[in-house]
């Protein structure tokens, strides 16, 4: 299917690894134009010239001054936007007594307040468009709460609701809305999310991996271009008619409705 996207500017957020890294390649492979930012320069100039990125910055979107700085080199960049993905790294892990106030501070600002600054500093551009998309990555602990993962279900839940309130809003403009909330994919966040759970448990990571992917319906992990291609999809013209919604994409394990 040809999504249609060739030409379409898009910014990618987090994008130097992981499921940043696949939902701009997922769109740099459909033709669109991309620009990418992350914190870590190497890793960013590593991963621009794997994806061909149009144009790239380092930043620290936890950062007021580099999401304004961000946007409009982007949007500078690709002479206007019509595609935002919101993404940034996974907040400290823990049971809600043994987090603290830093913790909750570190996820508040990396991980809410970043997609609500980059959502305000694109609008004018996405409004512009006429066609506008925002995609926010958040996880699947939105819809069913894990215990340690209580900071960043939490604030990914404020990202959530945020979504869904200005969905309604911007859909005048032709935007729509929408988060991807993954599941158990093999990224270096997973690693690290199982591997402190390992050692809690008292287990090897390896069988935490073997341990998790048993309770998978579908009976593995996911991959980051399963997320990747979602994305694309959901920046497509064929997409217009969606917004608003939180797809979880788990192999099947989330039980919620």
């Amino acid at each position: 299917m040809d999504l249609g996207l060739q030409d379409c500017k898009a910014l990618v957020v987090g994008a130097s690894k992981g499921l940043g890294k696949a939902c701009a390649k997922s769109l740099a492979e459909e033709g669109a134009r991309v620009f990418i930012c992350a914190r870590t320069t190497e890793e960013l100039k590593r991963a621009a010239t794997e994806l061909g990125a149009a144009a790239y910055c380092a930043a620290d979107v936890s950062q007021p001054a580099d999401v304004k700085r961000v946007v409009g080199e982007a949007i500078a960049a690709l002479g206007g936007l019509d595609c935002l993905v919101t993404n940034a790294g996974g907040p400290p892990t823990g049971p809600f007594e043994q987090v603290g106030d830093g913790d909750w501070e570190i996820a508040f600002r990396l991980n809410l307040m970043s997609a609500v600054r980059l959502i305000r500093e694109a609008l004018p551009a996405l409004k512009a468009s006429g066609r506008g998309r925002i995609v926010n990555l958040t996880g699947y602990g939105v819809k069913e709460p894990m215990t340690d993962l209580v900071v960043s279900d939490s604030v990914r839940a404020g990202v959530t609701v945020m979504a869904k309130t200005i969905a309604s809003d911007l859909a005048p403009y032709g935007i729509t809305v929408n988060n991807i909330a993954p599941g158990p994919i093999m990224t270096d966040r997973l690693s690290e999310i199982l591997s402190a759970r390992a050692r809690l448990l008292g287990v090897a990571p390896e069988q935490q991996f073997k341990r998790l992917a048993e309770t998978i319906p579908v009976r593995r992990m996911g991959w980051p271009n399963e997320i990747g291609d979602l994305c694309a999809y959901l920046c497509s013209p064929q997409a217009g008619y969606i917004t608003g919604q939180t797809i979880v994409v788990d192999g099947g394990v989330n039980r919620s409705i």
